[in-house]
């Protein structure tokens, strides 16, 4: 099986300006107001398309378009993904990521956005 599916808006990390606050007394660690926007993007778009769930160990291609030449890291970008792809239950656990072959920052675009391609993996992990 596999599934493609596309993010809108400027791909974000939820590693940069993160804040601590506390809560009830207890330490805790906000994503920026950037990334809590993307991800909200995100669930949106992904509960909108047909449902794809895929239960065991995936392949992922991650192709980010961005809104301007500043550069995130690219394996912030991709954890971001695969925690927002666990969130909207397209895949049950990030850690059944196998593999993320081809994925890269593809360059600038008036249309930022992620395009993401999921397939089940050929073996078991």
């Amino acid at each position: 099986m596999e599934a493609r599916l596309i993010i809108p808006g400027q791909p974000a990390t939820k590693k940069n300006s993160q804040v601590a606050r506390c809560v009830n007394g207890k330490p805790v660690v906000l994503q920026s107001k950037a990334y809590r926007a993307y991800e909200k993007v995100a669930l949106k778009a992904l509960l909108a398309c047909p449902r794809a769930e895929f239960p065991g160990p995936v392949v992922v291609t991650v192709h980010y378009w961005l809104k301007d030449k500043r550069r995130p890291d690219l394996n912030n970008l991709m954890a971001a993904t695969a925690d927002i792809l666990e969130k909207a239950g397209v895949i049950s656990d990030d850690r059944e990521i196998v593999s993320w072959d081809g994925s890269r920052i593809m360059g600038t675009s008036p249309n930022p956005r992620a395009e993401i391609t999921i397939r089940e993996a050929d073996r078991r992990f």
